[in-house]
């Protein structure tokens, strides 16, 4: 098993957690345009309460451990690895109680060519251990607004986790922060009559989307997303776990082994 000592060894040496590569001004911009209700920030959340830049701030020190002074601007961000550890220990026990309970889960990235594989691991384990790891809306188009105008993408499964894809492109997906596809996906699915997820898997507007619409979710989430932790503050996200989101992908390994480890999933 993966020790607590030697996860938190590999956070701050893979700069996963501690000085992370988001910089204050990204973080901060992004929570100016979270306050505005710029909805490529709230990434499918629509906040319940009344959120100053100041309030975001605070909640952000308090959930990321980032600077709790609005007036520090500039320079790299930072996550406690604690707070991080703590929370991986929530999303852990969220997974396990539906794996105990033979659920379902959807699974979904906005970050494919980082956090498809520490997914897939999971949804593997699970689906070995009985749960439905779902599929909904497979090749299903969603037109996404982009800084390009709008185009077309397909949601496409990849070991049993949904990316986003442009038609006719080689690559493993693309990186969106659209709360779309898990709306498409959930509708798909009762559409079908099948399951709906009992817990919805991802980051993005994979975690804000279903939350937004009564079902659980939880995640992993940058210090310059504040969407996943103000759903968490207001009680329709599970879990939001801070973490840097764009390490290399073999970083997330341990991160894998470790869920699975307190799950009892491991193979």
């Amino acid at each position: 098993m993966l020790s607590t000592r030697a996860l938190r060894a590999h956070l701050l040496a893979s700069r996963l957690a501690g000085v992370v590569a988001t910089s204050r001004e990204t973080s901060l911009r992004s929570y100016r345009a979270f306050v505005a209700r710029d909805p490529r920030v709230t990434i499918g959340l629509d906040p319940r309460w009344n959120w100053s830049v100041r309030d975001v701030v605070a909640l952000m020190a308090d959930r990321c451990g980032v600077s709790a002074d609005p007036e520090d601007v500039s320079g790299a961000d930072v996550i406690d690895p604690e707070l991080t550890l703590g929370r991986l220990a929530a999303f852990a026990e969220r997974l396990g109680a539906v794996a105990a309970g033979g659920g379902s889960v959807l699974f979904g990235t906005g970050h494919p060519h980082r956090l498809l594989g520490f997914y897939a691991g999971l949804a593997d384990a699970l689906s070995a251990a009985g749960c439905s790891v779902l599929t909904p809306a497979q090749g299903r188009c969603v037109d996404i607004t982009t800084r390009f105008g709008v185009r077309p993408y397909r949601i496409e499964y990849v070991r049993g986790v949904a990316v986003l894809r442009e038609p006719g492109a080689r690559a493993v997906g693309t990186h969106s922060h659209s709360p779309l596809p898990v709306r498409i996906a959930l509708q798909a699915a009762a559409d079908a009559g099948g399951p709906l997820p009992d817990l919805v898997v991802g980051d993005h507007g994979w975690v804000c989307g279903a939350g937004q619409l009564g079902v659980e979710a939880v995640g992993l989430a940058d210090t310059d997303d504040p969407a996943l932790f103000v759903g968490e503050a207001e009680g329709r996200v599970s879990v939001a776990v801070p973490l840097d989101d764009a390490v290399r992908s073999d970083f997330y390994r341990p991160l894998t082994r470790y869920v699975l480890d307190r799950t009892c999933l491991s193979q």
